[in-house]
């Protein structure tokens, strides 16, 4: 038996920190929506602000993770300083995230030293995923 790899394992931790940042910013927007829901709750039906408690700890927390595995993107992947502020600024508004993962994914940005070619997506479509 050997010591190979199937996979380098700089491809493999690639392909774990791109999912955990898919996942991460599909769940800041989710945090978004039970935020949002809970100030409706709170200040417009005034009915109760458990919704706020609850989501606003969720928001904040995942919203941390999300800034966290952005810089991560920044290092690892080697993403230009303007996509780490587009990521970073995404976080921001409601559901940002989610359009920021999309075009990321549909620039190749997911794929690492991708970001610092102009000419990446003509030459390599596919992403990791």
């Amino acid at each position: 038996m050997t010591d190979r790899q199937p996979y380098p394992v700089e491809h493999s931790n690639a392909r774990i920190l791109v999912r955990a940042f898919r996942v991460v910013a599909t769940l800041e927007a989710v945090t978004w929506l039970g935020l949002l829901i809970g100030m409706y709750l709170k200040w417009i039906a005034k009915s109760t602000e458990v919704g706020v408690r609850i989501f606003g700890s969720l928001h904040g927390a995942v919203f941390v993770i999300f800034v966290v595995l952005s810089i991560a993107m920044y290092v690892k992947l080697g993403w230009r300083l303007r996509t780490l502020l587009l990521a970073l600024v995404s976080s921001l508004p409601p559901f940002a995230t989610i359009a920021f993962e999309v075009w990321a994914a549909r620039t190749g940005r997911f794929v690492p030293g991708a970001d610092r070619y102009s000419d990446f997506p003509s030459r390599y479509p596919t992403s990791v995923r």
